[in-house]
């Protein structure tokens, strides 16, 4: 019985001396980072998160109007005018 309550502590003993909870508080964002005035370009201006993807679908805006009038075009003036929507032929239609 004291040899795995001593194999347990062995194994939670830290034989390197490495700290990894002092590692990742450490390894944080750094107070005064010298590369933040280089790298700001990248998200102002022509290459802010909007400007970045506005060219992405390049003819969406004009097929979408354009689809658009085909269907109220289709809908009002392409009508179905002789009586097909009424039942099929039949009784001396034609």
């Amino acid at each position: 019985m004291h040899f795995t309550s001593t194999l347990r502590q062995a194994q939670r003993q830290n034989l390197t001396g490495f700290d990894p909870k002092a590692f990742v508080a450490a390894a944080g964002q750094p107070a005064n980072d010298p590369w933040a005035r280089r790298e700001a370009w990248r998200y102002t201006g022509l290459f802010s998160r909007a400007n970045r993807f506005k060219g992405s679908f390049p003819g969406l805006g004009i097929a979408t109007v354009a689809f658009a009038g085909y269907c109220g075009y289709e809908y009002f003036f392409l009508n179905d005018s002789h009586g097909h929507a009424d039942g099929g032929h039949g009784n001396g239609h034609h």
